[in-house]
């Protein structure tokens, strides 16, 4: 039989792959986290005719002559290239900006996927869209413990921060140096104490003649002392445990600013609201206004991306030739950071596409204009024997 025969067969196998992966890019371009691929050719074996000779002294040499026996797919490629951005205002659906892949546990298998369209469950576990567990690591009191493995990340609905003592305040701005010896100015914190309970701290100061007493009515005073409105003398007091820091208070004349900058004691808070950062940290919100790292995601990164396989859902699993993933967190070593409130779109690029299409379409027919001819050749044989 004849060999274009099987060339052309062969050619009709490698467009129709063509064109089904051209398909698919297309089916996808809509796909959160899609990423495109490509067909690359290569020929198949090649039959020899006739060897190649050594030049002669009195004869040049010859080439290999070779008959070729079609083509086949050498491999189907995945570009990783970063897809468009698309904001959605949602705070839990994250885009890597950069490299890098979010890590989700479905059933005991880890995969790894660019769709960051995560929500949270019924359970306030961080799922996709299809119910895979996003991992991370859960923090300790707002702190990510150094080598702590990876988890499934929990949004914990109605956490309490726990009530912290006042044990220091500072006091700021300036006192009025003409004020007559003997007024007063008052000025009150609230403090708090180790169960979250809030009382009043009052200071009174009061004009003297060398400069201003401090006192809080619980029997704590100091003195304070001004040169040319810098403060010279006196600068802290304790009142019920309580330091107050009063170096930063000035003595210049008709200014009356001076108040209570600060205290570092707070109530007890609940979870108001959260947060996602570009590190990937979710951080909460508490009705007393602090607010707390809860859980930071993971991030993987492979030598080879190429090498991974697709498992659908846009996920992907390591193979022997992409390497073991190497987790770390966004925006450090090299990783991509996060962007909340927005996704990566696909990387389909429609225009490439539609021309692939052409040409694999090009490429089929011209392949079965080879296996046609080839059918008329050997009616042609058939023929001579009439």
């Amino acid at each position: 039989m004849l060999r274009s025969l099987y060339s052309g067969i062969s050619g009709l196998r490698s467009h129709q792959t063509m064109l089904d992966v051209t398909g698919n890019n297309i089916a996808n371009v809509n796909t959160v986290g899609f990423k495109a691929s490509a067909v690359q050719f290569q020929d198949s074996l090649s039959q020899l005719v006739r060897n190649s000779t050594l030049p002669q002294r009195n004869a040049g040499g010859s080439n290999p002559a070779q008959v070729g026996l079609g083509v086949q797919v050498a491999g189907i490629s995945t570009n990783f290239a970063q897809g468009a951005a698309q904001s959605t205002g949602v705070p839990t659906d994250l885009m890597i900006a950069g490299d890098g892949f979010f890590m989700v546990r479905s059933g005991a298998e880890t995969r790894y996927t660019r769709n960051g369209g995560f929500s949270f469950d019924a359970n306030a576990r961080l799922v996709t869209a299809d119910g895979a567990l996003v991992q991370g690591w859960t923090a300790r009191d707002g702190v990510i413990q150094p080598g702590q493995g990876v988890g499934d990340i929990t949004l914990p609905v109605g956490a309490t921060l726990p009530a912290t003592a006042t044990t220091a305040a500072n006091v700021t701005g300036n006192l009025p140096a003409e004020t007559a010896v003997g007024d007063q100015l008052v000025r009150d914190v609230r403090v708090y104490d180790a169960q979250g309970g809030s009382s009043m701290l009052r200071l009174t100061f009061t004009r003297s003649a060398t400069g201003w007493d401090v006192a809080d009515g619980a029997g704590a005073t100091t003195a304070l002392a001004f040169t040319d409105g810098r403060l010279t003398g006196g600068g802290t007091l304790t009142s019920g445990g309580i330091t107050v820091d009063l170096t930063a208070v000035t003595g210049y004349a008709d200014v009356d600013t001076v108040a209570f900058d600060q205290q570092n004691g707070e109530p007890a808070g609940t979870l108001d609201s959260y947060a996602l950062s570009d590190d990937g940290s979710l951080i909460g919100t508490f009705s007393n206004g602090k607010t707390q790292v809860l859980a930071r995601i993971a991030l993987a990164m492979f030598v080879n991306p190429g090498g991974l396989e697709k498992t659908g859902s846009s996920q992907y699993r390591p193979t022997v030739n992409s390497g073991q993933p190497t987790i770390g967190t966004a925006g450090a070593d090299g990783v991509g950071s996060i962007v909340s409130g927005a996704l990566e779109m696909s990387n389909v690029d429609l225009s490439q596409e539609f021309t692939n299409l052409i040409v694999a379409q090009r490429g089929f027919q011209a392949n079965a204009r080879i296996i046609t001819t080839s059918d008329e050749v050997l009616q042609e044989l058939t023929n001579l024997k009439r």
